[in-house]
């Protein structure tokens, strides 16, 4: 069964400053044969290979459920063949939506636990990287063997290269309403929601296939940038009326490549910075821009960050019919820009390098760690500073494609993580709260499919859902995790991202998160605050207590006043003092299950306030608090005397728990009695 944490009052939540055993385990598919649990070396390192029944590794995540590709959907004499690729993932309410080279398949998700396969759609024509807005799903199709009618036979029919359409308002039976074609195909797509056009949605279709002939689409051709109207250096921008979307046509085809100064549509990256990989091999693939291979837009923010092939590129979309490029980026160390990932508030963006194009076994113990890599960037002012690089930081064998692919942000208040797939190198959750200095959390690997030769599988996407993380595996199907509290993310931080609900999610759309304040999101704002401890005081303390860095009291007995200086923080939990608080000009205050015996005055904080599940002895006072969007808090507390709130900005809440104030009530805080 899924675990699920408490949700309501903070005080079964445990300190976090304390050191919290990492949970590590090495299994097989065969209990009897499971492998202790170990520390050194990496649990990831040697283990036994598979199709089904490889061992695994994981850490910080449960496994919760894994559900086999369905019945034709997969060769079992090869699981790694190219016709039966799984490919992306989407999802829309209860279902998640699996992309396939031969159709797509759809789960009910409801109970993430255990998925059931509902609907298979067997429509080949690869990769089938689909995309779902209201009772439409979009997949993209760029080989040749695909027909518009979805048959099998490649022999016949009429070729089909581009975006289907199917409405899926009887999910039981997709029927496909729409079939757009376009010069290159559909390697992958991007959906674009205007904020101002509720009518229509856009489609930015990303072709990385060679312009097919003009006697299968009128206009198509393999000109070169001088020429007429190539059908390469673009893209092309569906418009899909909702309410006729059989009528969806290309609406325009941006040159996201000109050179502004010269107006040439090559003016990116035309030839590898070197004519070698620095690993000294060939280029794999060729780092030369002419399309783009994922363009993750952001609508919420009017910006789209594009992986293009030779370059990592930043567009407006505010104008979603007409993108245009803002900044790009080069890398000497990047083999395929192949996907990105925008922070939270926009402020950084993670670009992936595809070395090896995915079928190749690009993590072994001779490669860099700036190759096959994430790239971190700053946006500062709509322009890209490199921050750092990461890379899975831990060796695949020769049997195993891995590298950098797809993946989403977690949504945990105050942090920037990205669950992430590595292909057969498993999942992995990186923390880029700091750009400069990526961590990995998390983990989960299988061994090598094979072990004497490579075959292709792993995890081609990993995405975080309404509370869970997905990952798609090319070889395998449909697996299904729950985060685990750690050191690196607490119970709370876990509660505070489940309580954020999507309706639909798209690989290549970011929506914004945001979180309702709770018990959970103030209590997570405090355990990240913990990590941050320069001083902890446990048990008693005799005398006066000057804070300036951030102080953490677990379990303290503190006899006399406390003084916070400005700049410092103080975060108590489960202890009791007996003296006045006094903070000015703070960083935060924050006092959970405590006990103060004594006036409590907090002014000019510019962090955060949390006052939860504590007693005040004696008067409080909040004033000219300035907190940013962080309200300060006043929850399930008793006050034994006045409460005065004043100036504070924005004005206190009490969670809906309402607080015992013996004496008045007044000002801001009036309401929270």
């Amino acid at each position: 069964m899924g675990r699920r944490m408490g949700r309501g009052r903070v005080r079964s939540w445990r300190w976090v400053g304390l050191p919290v055993a990492a949970v590590v385990l090495v299994v097989s598919a065969a209990p009897s044969s499971a492998a202790p649990a170990q520390e050194e070396p990496d649990p990831r390192v040697g283990l036994g290979s598979g199709w089904l029944d490889a061992e695994t590794a994981i850490r910080n995540l449960e496994l919760l459920a894994h559900h086999d590709k369905p019945e034709g959907f997969v060769n079992p004499a090869s699981p790694g063949s190219f016709a039966f690729v799984t490919s992306d993932l989407a999802f829309a309410g209860d279902h998640a939506f699996v992309g396939n080279f031969h159709g797509f398949n759809i789960y009910d998700i409801s109970d993430p636990t255990s998925p059931v396969n509902v609907t298979n759609v067997v429509c080949p024509g690869g990769q089938g990287d689909v995309s779902v807005h209201g009772n439409l799903l979009f997949m993209s199709v760029e080989e040749t063997r695909a027909r518009v009618d979805c048959g099998t036979d490649p022999t016949v029919g009429t070729r089909f290269q581009g975006v289907r359409i199917f409405d899926i308002s009887d999910i039981s039976n997709p029927v496909q309403v729409a079939a757009v074609q376009t010069c290159r195909g559909s390697h992958t797509h991007s959906l674009v929601d205007d904020p101002d056009d509720s009518e229509n949605v856009y489609v930015y279709v990303s072709g990385t296939a060679g312009p097919r002939p003009a006697t299968t689409m009128e206009g198509c051709n393999n000109d070169p940038p001088t020429g007429e109207d190539p059908s390469r250096w673009r893209i092309e921008v569906i418009k899909v009326p909702l309410a006729a979307p059989e009528t969806a046509a290309i609406a325009s085809e941006p040159r996201l490549f000109t050179d502004p100064e010269t107006g040439a549509i090559d003016g990116l990256q035309n030839a590898p910075p070197t004519p070698l990989h620095p690993s000294g091999i060939a280029w794999s693939p060729t780092p030369i821009t002419d399309a783009c291979h994922d363009i993750t837009t952001f609508p919420e923010i009017g910006l789209a960050a594009g992986a293009c092939e030779g370059n990592g590129i930043l567009i407006d979309i505010s104008d979603p019919e007409n993108p245009v490029r803002i900044d790009e980026v080069a890398d000497p160390n990047f083999a395929y820009w192949h996907s990105a990932t925008l922070s939270n508030d926009g402020t950084k963006v993670v670009f992936t390098d595809e070395w090896g194009g995915g079928t190749q076994a690009r993590c072994r113990d001779t490669d860099q760690p700036e190759w096959g890599a994430d790239a971190i960037f700053d946006v500062v002012d709509g322009q890209m500073q490199f921050a750092s690089y990461h890379k899975l930081p831990v060796p695949q064998t020769v049997q195993e494609n891995c590298v950098a692919h797809n993946g989403s942000l977690v949504p945990v208040p105050g942090r920037d993580i990205l669950a992430q797939a590595w292909y057969q190198g498993g999942i992995s959750l990186v923390d880029f709260t700091d750009s400069a200095n990526p961590v990995e959390i998390a983990f989960f690997d299988r061994g090598p499919i094979s072990p004497t030769s490579l075959v292709l599988g792993g995890f081609w996407s990993a995405y975080w859902y309404n509370g869970e993380i997905y990952g798609s595996e090319i070889a395998r199907g449909l697996d299904v995790f729950g985060l685990l509290p750690s050191e690196h993310m607490s119970e709370a931080e876990i509660a505070a991202a489940r309580e954020v609900h999507l309706d639909r999610f798209n690989a290549q759309h970011q929506t914004r998160f945001t979180w309702a304040p709770s018990f959970a999101t103030a209590r997570a704002r405090f355990d990240q605050l913990a990590r941050t401890c320069t001083s902890t005081v446990s048990g008693p303390h005799a005398g006066s207590l000057e804070v300036t860095g951030t102080t953490c009291l677990d379990g303290a007995t503190v006899e006399g006043p406390v003084t916070v200086h400005e700049g410092g923080s103080l975060l108590a939990l489960g202890s009791s003092i007996s003296g006045p608080v006094t903070a000015r000009s703070a960083g935060a205050v924050h006092l959970f299950e405590s006990t103060v015996t004594g006036p409590v005055t907090v002014t000019g904080t510019t962090g955060s306030v949390a006052v939860v599940d504590s007693t005040i002895i004696g008067p409080a006072t909040l004033r000219n608090n300035a907190t940013g969007d962080v309200e300060p808090i006043v929850a399930a507390s008793t006050v034994d005397g006045p409460l005065s709130c004043t100036g504070n900005s924005p004005a206190p809440i009490d969670l809906g728990a309402p607080n015992s104030v013996t004496g008045p009530a007044t000002g801001q805080c009036a309401a929270l009695v």
